[in-house]
Parts: structure tokens; sequence; C-alpha cells
């Protein structure tokens, strides 16, 4: 499986993916591995992964997850959304 951490100005692209309706990829540039993880194009980090367990949490499930391989970007910032907008990362 494949997850993409997605970057600082890549709010149109996090905002269709999260879409109900219609192709949530259309615009988006993705590439796949062997194993069909998919990966978007100029994400600050890249997983290949796989399930490892399942937990509940209330009235969500806790995903953990076995990383086989990673690609970092480091000058690429983050992608934050808290509170209901996108937000830098600061250190104080």
């Amino acid at each position: 499986m494949g997850v993409s951490v997605l970057a600082e100005g890549q709010d149109a692209i996090c905002r269709s993916l999260a879409g109900k309706t219609g192709d949530r990829f259309a615009g988006v540039d993705w590439d796949a591995d062997e194993e069909g993880g998919v990966y978007i194009h100029g994400a600050s980090l890249r997983l290949n992964c796989s399930l490892h367990a399942e937990l509940p949490g209330g009235d969500h499930t806790i995903v953990l997850l076995e990383i086989h391989a990673l690609k970092a970007e480091p000058e690429r910032e983050p992608l934050v959304f808290h509170n209901s907008r996108f937000r830098r990362l600061a250190i104080s």
C-alpha cells in the first residue's frame, strides 16, 4: 500500500482527494508501484507499507502500518490541516 504525506501548496489536491463524488484523481499527478501502491507527485513523504493491525478507537479505527520503504523530501514542508483550515508548522 502507498501512503503520501502531501506538501504545503497541495491544498487543492487534498480537497480533490477528500471529495465524495466524481473522479477524485482528476488533475492529480500520481504513479503506482508494482504492488499497486499509489503515490502523489510532489508529496513531502512517500511510504510503501502494509497493514500490521487495526485497533478500535472510540468511533474510529486506529491503523498500524509496517513501513517497508520510504522516500522523504525534507525541503518540502508537510501540509497540515487543523481546526478546519490549512496551517503551517511552527517552531516556538
